[in-house]
């Protein structure tokens, strides 16, 4: 449905329109203003500069966008927790007849049940309520932090510094008992103050925390991220005195270097002496030390698995680390079995045993042959 005030326009004129647009939006032509002459922004959209038909907006302006309903009986004030405003001598008629108060009933009444009743007693009349309304918009009525004082929290953290405080203090006093138990046994053995020292077994109070400073030359770095917050630390992160992997050797062809995880598994320098290299790459770590052996035992339970054996590593880590010690004490034997039987078919040259003729030759048919060769020279 097309407005009244939105007249029809040529092609011209449509063109000249949209040449128009363009020069403000370069800053070519000075930019529309609206009806309280304010500019507006050349590079707002149309669907948002453009009023709906049912306002009847004869130029153009950005009053549909604008919060144009204002509620005057909105309010951010809140209710007077725990406020009175009138205490009574007397029960008065139609008051709680439990306390007194005027401003709710018997069956509402927040105060613990009496024996007997102000209504009868007329003693220790309650009281009364200070009760407000206020009329809160859509989004105060879902505000789930209407209302809340900041500053109470101020109270939370004194309760939670006391109570780290008592602990803090328990732990010392404990810590200092032991130590004290510690040298009395020590007195009752006999030991002199130097062993004490050197044991470390004396009470110095100002060594008793020292447990809690433990980490302090740890090397950790917080990263920040987009909402604020921080993730976890980088524990890859070397020491700013040390070298940089990418640095060790700059040729193209060299080692590869992945930026995003700040690895290089390959060696930068294959041709240095081994005993002048301080790093290898990151996968000589992995053939070397605990790491070769954890590979091997892997490899040796996958194997076993496969050949029918009821094996896991990830499962029963210990039952294969048992089964593969035990793989390699009899692969151990028929090692020294093998050699054993070898020994025993085709002697041993390097001994001082002196070997049989046909093991020299080869064949027992040559050997008579050449014993008698050997008996005629």
């Amino acid at each position: 449905m097309a407005t009244a005030s939105v007249a029809f326009k040529s092609r011209e004129d449509h063109r000249k329109q949209i040449e128009l647009e363009e020069a403000r939006k370069a800053g070519l032509a000075p930019a529309e203003v609206d009806e309280d002459g304010k500019e507006i922004n050349p590079h707002i959209p149309q669907y948002m500069s453009s009023a709906p038909w049912y306002l009847n907006a004869e130029r153009p302006s950005l009053k549909h966008q604008r919060k144009w309903k204002s509620d005057p009986n909105y309010t951010k004030s809140w209710y007077d927790r725990g406020a009175k405003i009138y205490q009574a001598d007397k029960y008065r008629k139609g008051a709680c007849e439990n306390c007194g108060a005027m401003t709710h009933d018997s069956n509402s009444c927040m105060d613990r049940p009496r024996k007997v009743g102000a209504k009868w007693t007329n003693k220790h009349i309650a009281p009364d309520e200070k009760i407000e309304t206020f009329e809160l918009d859509y989004d105060g009525k879902r505000d789930r932090w209407n209302g809340y004082d900041a500053s109470t929290y101020a109270y939370v953290i004194e309760r939670y510094e006391a109570r780290d405080g008592a602990r803090r203090k328990f732990l010392k006093v404990q810590q200092l008992k032991k130590l004290e138990e510690n040298n009395n046994q020590n007195d009752e053995a006999g030991v002199s103050d130097d062993d004490k020292e050197e044991d470390g077994l004396t009470v110095d109070e100002s060594k008793v925390d020292e447990s809690k400073q433990m980490d302090f030359a740890k090397v950790e770095k917080r990263v920040r991220t987009t909402g604020g917050g921080s993730t976890g630390t980088v524990r890859n992160l070397r020491i700013r005195e040390d070298t940089a992997k990418y640095l060790l050797n700059l040729d193209v062809s060299s080692a590869h270097y992945d930026p995003k995880t700040r690895s290089m598994r390959e060696d930068p320098l294959p041709d240095a002496d081994p005993n002048e290299k301080f790093y290898g790459g990151d996968n000589h770590h992995r053939d070397s030390g605990e790491a070769l052996e954890f590979k091997q035992l892997d490899i040796h339970a996958c194997k076993a698995f496969d050949k029918g054996q009821d094996i896991h590593m990830q499962a029963t880590p210990s039952q294969a680390e048992l089964l593969y010690k035990n793989y390699k004490v009899i692969k151990e034997k028929l090692k020294f079995q093998t050699k054993d039987t070898i020994l025993e078919k085709y002697g041993n040259a390097a001994g001082d045993e002196e070997l049989p003729m046909e093991h020299l030759l080869g064949s027992p048919r040559l050997s008579p042959y050449f014993n008698g060769l050997l008996q005629a020279n």
